[in-house]
């Protein structure tokens, strides 16, 4: 799992920052004015931009990793435990917030940079490019998903236990001949089968925009544009931490494979922004070559957040039986969903 991190990583890292073909970040002299790099006027300053990225850096890595082991962290808490209502509750709500950052934050990004006045009109005018990548992406997670549940399900069942869990999880450890159901949950085995699926597909979509964001910011020395932006981004690896780490903490994986998505999760934004300041120089965020690289991958990343979001996350829970048999409950989760989604929406404003 470390490995293909690391892989996706290193193919952001190559593919942003691919050498420019106009000299050293320089643009083509016949783009429009506002695709030129502008490091003039009262908003752009060097060393200020700097000491805010420094402290962004800190700020998000800090409050990444608050997030994510808030819900690892409590399973101590009786009253945070998986199985809880309150756990329900915070889980609708970071459901609520990473569907907003699909359709919100990421989705529109791409449509900016694919729709740029610094791409030809031909095709990237011509074609809703951002969409139709995402539409792909959501339907390629699903081919995940599914051959992943198949894979654990004829490979990995008999080791998915440990002698540190549950036993009446270990008898369950084994594979059968028949599935009941379309979901394939129908036992506890099955169901801690589907969360180790969701929260690897889930993280690897964090990852991919997390280190775009990141990047982004990182190569800007726009005052103005960075400081709502430190502490919008805070609030949301806060939140989206949340998410993930209740879908890892549900997913029941052991100590290092913990610490590994953990760690991928809180230092993939940081990791951006620093790549973002050593690059600051050579990356032009409105060259042809960035916007196409930004803007395809900020759609693929929308289209895996929206798929996970409401396919494994809010309708998994809202279908499942505690909800079903509690109206109160789902009532109440409705609402956590809309308040985290739209909290989320509101910091569109400012990222």
């Amino acid at each position: 799992m470390a490995k293909l991190y690391f892989l996706i990583l290193s193919l952001l890292l190559l593919s942003t920052v691919a050498p420019p073909s106009h000299g050293a970040g320089q643009p083509p002299n016949n783009l429009p004015q506002e695709c030129q790099k502008s490091t003039h006027g009262p908003c752009h300053n060097k060393t200020r931009s700097l000491k805010l990225k420094l402290i962004a850096i800190v700020a998000i890595l800090v409050t990444s990793m608050m997030g994510v082991l808030l819900p690892i962290l409590s399973r101590s808490v009786p009253a945070l435990q998986p199985d809880t209502k309150l756990f329900v509750l915070i889980k609708a709500f970071a459901s609520g917030v990473i569907l907003a950052t699909g359709y919100m934050h990421v989705l529109p990004d791409s449509f900016d940079c694919l729709t740029s006045k610094c791409l030809p009109e031909k095709p990237w005018s011509k074609f809703p490019f951002t969409t139709f990548i995402a539409m792909f992406s959501a339907v390629f997670t699903l081919m995940v998903d599914s051959y992943a549940m198949s894979w654990y399900k004829k490979c990995k069942t008999p080791n998915l236990v440990d002698k540190n869990q549950d036993p009446e999880l270990k008898t369950l450890g084994h594979c059968h001949g028949h599935g009941h159901g379309s979901s394939g949950n129908d036992n506890p085995a099955s169901q801690l089968r589907r969360y180790r699926v969701v929260a690897q597909v889930l993280e690897l979509g964090i990852v991919v925009h997390s280190v775009v964001i990141g990047l982004s910011m990182g190569a800007s020395d726009n005052v103005c544009t960075i400081r709502p932006l430190v502490a919008a981004l805070c609030f949301h690896q806060f939140f989206e931490g949340i998410g993930l780490g209740g879908c890892i903490l549900q997913a029941d994986y052991e100590k290092k494979m913990k610490a590994i998505m953990v760690f991928f999760f809180s230092v993939t934004t940081p990791f951006g922004i620093a790549l973002g300041i050593g690059l600051s120089n050579v990356y032009q965020e409105n060259s042809p070559t960035a916007l196409v690289v930004v803007g395809i991958l900020n759609a693929v990343s929308a289209g895996l957040l929206n798929y996970m979001a409401l396919v494994d996350l809010l309708a998994s829970d809202f279908m499942g039986e505690k909800l079903q048999n509690d109206m109160k409950l789902q009532t109440i989760s409705y609402f956590a969903v809309i308040l985290g989604a739209g909290g989320m929406s509101v910091m569109a404003i400012w990222a």
